[in-house]
């Protein structure tokens, strides 16, 4: 007969009403089914596994406690969600997260209604929950927005612009930091525990509301004083000074692991008159599975993994990322150029930049999640003699649109963005595609913007980058390994705006493509089709989507009868840029069809590399239809003519 213990708790548990029958205490067991849970299904599909596990107490209890969904729970980031998933519904197909059709690995208002705002980039939740805190007061509904975030999304100014005006949501926000590194608490234990429920207490604030009200009718500079006093009090006691300047009542540091600290803490800022409350937790990054709590990196991020041996199952040779061939190649130019300086927005293993450090630590610099930052500090370094490369993610550069503008750009100083995660990054879906940095930077007078086709392409330009002083200068490439060229010795300083043909005759022929960037691969097996049927194709490498090699452009407009241009990248990139030199230049007057292929103009969702780029209709397949179906067009008209 099967004891009580050791029924299957999660079995029983598909939505938090479910979790709010159970008594506390079989809450533990339940933890512990769901930490289990979690492990095989990311085992399974990879995914994000340590900072799930990490709040898998805190998951349970938030949800035990506050009546979600009406109370707000907006996580940050959204990848330490998994557990949420499993809890709210969505247990049945935790094994799809990441896949196509499946779980989107962050948080999705589509998905569900216990996901009240979609997450993926850090340091958003605070500003999210205080407009879901005011929406209540003003509407007088009676819920309450309680936003997790982790200490290193605390490095974001995001998060403190928030935080600064939340006094006027009142008791209706309340703020956890999760601290999983242990960057910026004090020892936690039975004292500090104890001392975060007694302050959190009815009898406590009771008594505190007694005091401000005494401390009110006493003269100004004795009520500022007690005021101090209170403040100050509690932290020495238990930290927090800068939260309570901000307006929040400091609360913890508790263990967030501990579910008899975190109950009835939570409990009692749940029913607490005092304003917005900010609930300070430790955890333990990849808690209760030993190969993510020995992993330096807790197992942030895994593929497909042996639950037992926590071994990933990763591919192994091929060609090397892109990211690492940057990161290697940058050392290896620093050797002998002590300007060359190196930047990354708290993603240096990404990125490559983690290489670049380990040779020169000292010309190394994680800024956090502060991508703002990362590129004022990069033209600071600029304005006086360095040449620093600014390593950020195609996606997470978005955040800084305006220092490109205001900080580099106008000032024309040569800042080097090295763009990672350009174009489609397939299980990460929308928000983290680099669908938009050809558009934003391609319009920007005095930037330079490259594109490699492969990673010999990637060494030339990095090696190009570094050389040019005259001004911003940028290039993008994609995720993952690249094609499996041989990488130069020596790299070669491109010549700025000039593309090369790589194929077929410049002096004339029926179709002419113009690649931008790792669809060369693509444009090559297009141009074996259509050679096949005849149609003699000439492919150009453009490199540089800013200057446009306009002389390459003008001869093979003026010697083909279709031109196609294509790239990863949304509208507004090359195609758009081509199309106005022809319509500048009246090179369309001569009956020259001119078709662009690029991005469509939708928010992808996940799923496969290679289901993305044929949705994307970027293979190819597709651009040899997209030729075909531009010639029919042609010979339709001139028929047309004729008759």
């Amino acid at each position: 007969m099967t004891s009580r213990l050791e029924t299957p708790l999660l079995d029983t548990v598909d939505m938090p009403e479910d979790l709010r029958a159970l008594k506390a205490s079989q809450l533990r067991q339940l933890s512990d089914e769901l930490r289990a849970e979690m492990i095989d299904a990311v085992g399974t599909t990879g995914g994000h596994l340590g900072s799930g596990l990490g709040v898998v107490e805190l998951t349970v209890a938030i949800h035990y406690v506050f009546n979600t969904p009406d109370d707000r729970l907006i996580w940050d980031v959204g990848h330490q969600a998994y557990p949420h998933k499993i809890i709210t519904g969505r247990r049945d197909r935790i094994r799809t997260i990441r896949q196509g059709g499946g779980l989107s690995g962050f948080t999705k208002r589509s998905e569900s209604e216990y996901d009240p705002f979609g997450a993926a980039h850090s340091s958003t939740s605070i500003s999210a929950g205080l407009g879901f805190a005011i929406a209540n007061k003003l509407s007088g509904a009676p819920g309450k927005a309680i936003a997790v975030i982790g200490d290193g999304a605390m490095s974001a100014g995001m998060a403190y612009e928030a935080m600064n005006n939340a006094e006027a949501a009142g008791n209706r926000l309340i703020v956890i930091l999760n601290d999983n590194d242990m960057s910026i608490a004090p020892p936690v234990g039975g004292l500090s525990g104890y001392l975060a429920r007694l302050v959190t207490s009815g009898r406590f604030l009771g008594l505190r509301e007694l005091a401000k009200r005494f401390a009110r009718k006493l003269p100004a500079p004795l009520h500022r004083a007690a005021r101090k006093t209170d403040e100050y009090a509690r932290g020495m006691a238990m930290g927090g000074t800068l939260f309570e300047e901000l307006g929040f009542y400091y609360v913890g540091p508790i263990d967030g692991h501990d579910l008899d600290q975190l109950i009835p803490v939570l409990e009692n800022v749940r029913d607490a008159a005092e304003g917005p409350c900010l609930i300070h937790v430790v955890t333990q990054k990849g808690k209760g599975y030993a190969p993510a709590e020995e992993s330096a990196d807790k197992y942030h991020g895994v593929a497909k993994f042996d639950v037992i041996t926590g071994e990933q199952k990763k591919s192994t040779g091929g060609p090397p990322a892109y990211q690492n061939v940057f990161g290697e190649t940058l050392s290896k130019l620093a050797e002998s150029d002590p300007r060359i300086c190196a930047i990354t927005a708290a993603m240096p293993s990404g990125t490559g930049v983690d290489k670049f450090a380990r040779a020169h630590p000292l010309r190394a610099f994680d800024v956090g999640i502060a991508e703002q930052h990362a590129v004022t500090f990069a033209a600071g370094l600029a304005a006086q003699g360095m040449r620093p490369f600014a390593a950020i993610y195609s996606t997470f550069l978005q955040r800084a649109f305006d220092q490109i503008v205001h900080d580099v750009a106008i000032q024309n100083l040569p800042v080097r963005f090295a763009i990672d995660r350009a174009g489609l990054v397939g299980a990460d879906g929308a928000t983290h595609a680099g669908s938009f940095d050809l558009t934003y930077l391609t319009t920007l007078p005095n930037m330079v913007v490259m594109a490699p086709s492969d990673e010999a392409e990637l060494v030339h330009m990095t090696y190009t980058a570094a050389e040019h002083d005259s001004g911003p200068i940028a290039f993008r490439y994609p995720r993952g390994a690249g094609v499996g060229v041989d990488l130069p010795e020596v790299p070669e300083k491109l010549e700025i705006g000039k593309g090369r043909v790589v194929r077929g005759d410049i002096k004339g022929g029926k179709i002419a493509i113009l690649s931008l960037g790792a669809r060369l691969a693509e444009a090559q097996k297009a141009a074996d089709q259509l050679e096949a049927k005849g149609l003699a194709t000439t492919i150009a490498d453009m490199r540089f989507a800013k200057p446009l090699d306009s002389e390459l452009i003008r001869k093979l407009a003026t010697t083909h009868e279709v031109v196609l241009t294509i790239e990863e990248g949304s509208i507004g990139g090359l195609g758009a840029h081509v199309l106005t030199l022809a319509s500048d230049e009246g090179l369309l007057d001569s009956g020259l069809k001119i078709r662009t292929m690029r991005l469509p103009d939708i928010f992808q969702d996940h799923d496969t590399p290679e289901k993305q780029y044929e949705q994307a209709g970027l293979t190819a397949p597709h651009i040899v239809e997209t030729v075909l179906g531009a010639l029919r067009h042609n010979s339709a008209r001139v028929e047309e003519a004729r008759a």
